[in-house]
């Protein structure tokens, strides 16, 4: 449980957070937190980024790249600011998708946006399984036909449960970065039109290959997968550790009505040691690349963010104790 000194320190945030903590760790009146998440369109962080919005539907006039960047992987860290990256920030955040279907976002994305692979239409998809999750759940929340990314999962899960952004390069072994990714695409799937036999199925076998692992060791020696599992950073973007895994669990279980997977136990005890003697988390890193602006604060100072997220999935875990 938060200590009351945290939540007024939490409360006093941008509304992107502010409802999330209204309605999730205070537990007030739904009237009060949807109050609050409209806001989103008006102040803040919110209506920085909607005011970005280009009149052909993209942001940074590119679909996951800005337009004109030509990303080689040699720079330090990738950008943030194209269409999809701003569409993931604004649907996490809460806001209303019914501003972006004011704008015919999902038509124009799919007269004006092109994936920079092959030059794909934007709706269709592409290769990247970490790219096509964040489709399906764009797609999902903007009134977009994405059904065909949708199969796609069923079909390129790898034998081993999972999903890897590498298997067009060849990969045949799961990553856990791309099979997180993709089990958010599956579960926005589910809740938001009660999935399929197939596709219910390729989420619990995702969830599988990580619960296997306790959602931070190597199934072959048990040794930790490497030391980021434990470093927690917000924005999550498309990276791993156990508390981005935990809270994704934590959504997985409360669409299916399962308590959380005693599995999951150790990966809850690092977030638990990750916590300081005041309550709050540390920004323990922040992943590099071109931002529209900032969010969170620096490297080693304490994050709303990660102490909201650390201490819902907390509260969840413990509840069942």
């Amino acid at each position: 449980m938060m200590s009351r000194t945290l939540i007024p320190w939490l409360l006093d945030s941008d509304p992107t957070l502010r409802w999330q903590v209204e309605r999730d760790l205070v537990g007030v009146s739904p009237a009060v937190w949807e109050a609050t998440r409209a806001r989103i369109e008006f102040e803040g962080f919110g209506v920085r980024l909607l005011a970005l919005q280009e009149p052909d539907g993209q942001w940074a006039g590119g679909a996951y790249f800005p337009a004109g960047h030509d990303f080689d992987g040699s720079e330090d860290g990738q950008p943030y600011t194209a269409t999809t990256w701003t569409l993931n920030t604004l649907r996490e955040w809460g806001l209303d998708s019914g501003i972006l279907r004011g704008r015919r976002t999902a038509e124009l994305l799919a007269e004006n946006s092109r994936w920079e692979y092959d030059d794909l239409p934007y709706w269709g998809g592409e290769v990247d399984c970490c790219i096509n999750a964040f489709t399906v759940a764009n797609g999902l929340w903007l009134g977009a036909d994405i059904t065909g990314i949708v199969d796609w999962f069923v079909e390129h899960r790898q034998p081993d449960g999972g999903w890897n952004c590498e298997r067009v390069e060849g990969s045949t072994r799961s990553s856990v970065h791309s099979t997180l990714n993709s089990l958010k695409g599956l579960l926005a799937y589910d809740v938001a039109t009660g999935g399929t036999d197939a596709t219910t199925a390729a989420r619990h076998a995702g969830e599988e290959y990580l619960l296997q692992r306790s959602l931070f060791r190597r199934l072959s020696t048990g040794e930790p997968i490497a030391p980021w599992i434990s470093r927690f950073s917000y924005p999550f973007r498309w990276f791993y550790d156990v508390l981005n895994a935990a809270d994704y669990f934590r959504a997985s279980s409360l669409h299916d009505g399962t308590a959380p997977d005693p599995r999951m136990a150790e990966a809850i005890e690092l977030i638990r040691a990750a916590r300081q003697p005041d309550g709050t988390w540390l920004q323990s890193r922040r992943h590099p690349g071109e931002v529209w602006f900032e969010i969170d604060v620096a490297v080693g100072e304490p994050s709303k963010w990660l102490t909201f997220f650390a201490t819902r999935v907390l509260d969840w875990f413990d509840a069942t104790r």
